[in-house]
């Protein structure tokens, strides 16, 4: 029997429900700096995008800011949603449940995110003990839609890609683990909205989790089987 697959985690919105508190967060901070901005344009356009892009693109938009500005601004949405986090961050719903029943399989957080918010949200819903390893592009100094980040953590476990699945709720995440040459699961949140590329499967609740890792599992180990989930 071949060894289990390794698990790549993203971890807002994949692992913790943090995504609309992010956006609360940047909508009211933004704006004090002089950038416009929602909580609904972060959903709608900018879900999973690193904060420097999703500045400078506000900057174009709207008005250029000097680098202590910027850096300002984002210290101070930092110190804000880590006080969100800790007031109101839960896991997403049925990811308890699915983390336990793959207990078997090696598993890493890989996120966008500074390490020190990750670490954060893994303490706020209680699943630090189901990740001895976290990667940061903050830390790698390599954002997704890059692949690198995902194929950095792939080699810092010791697994080839093609051994690696990535578990993502973003559009970056998922192109990143697509263009990486790993399995993906689309843990998509907004079906009527959004499309889960071809080549990642589809699953809408944290829930279908095990079964969709089963089911890679199986398609690796008998190639000519064919995965029904794959979009």
């Amino acid at each position: 029997m071949s060894a289990p697959l390794c698990l790549l985690f993203d971890s807002d919105g994949t692992l913790v429900d943090s995504e609309i508190l992010l956006a609360e967060v940047m909508g009211e901070v933004l704006p004090r700096h002089g950038l416009p901005f929602t909580a609904a344009q972060y959903m709608e356009e900018f879900r999973g995008v690193r904060f420097l892009t999703i500045v400078l693109e506000l900057e174009r938009r709207h008005r250029a800011l000097g680098e202590a500005q910027r850096q300002a601004m984002e210290a101070a949405m930092r110190e804000a949603m880590e006080v969100r986090m800790r007031e109101q961050l839960m896991p997403i719903a049925g990811m308890t449940e699915a983390l336990e029943a793959l207990s078997d399989h090696p598993r890493a957080v890989v996120s966008n995110g500074p390490e020190r918010k990750i670490r954060c949200a893994m303490e706020c819903v209680g699943f630090t003990h189901h990740f001895s390893q976290l990667f940061s592009a903050y830390t790698l100094g390599v954002w997704k839609p890059d692949p690198a980040l995902y194929l950095k953590a792939a080699e810092a476990m010791g697994h080839p890609p093609e051994r690696c699945v990535v578990i993502d709720d973003a559009a970056v995440g998922v192109a990143a683990g697509l263009a990486a040459g790993m399995q993906v699961i689309h843990l998509n949140h907004f079906p009527a909205e959004e499309t889960t590329p071809a080549g990642a499967t589809a699953i809408h609740h944290a829930s279908e989790l095990p079964a969709a890792v089963a089911r890679l599992s199986r398609s690796l180990r008998h190639p000519s089987t064919e995965c029904p989930d794959r979009a």
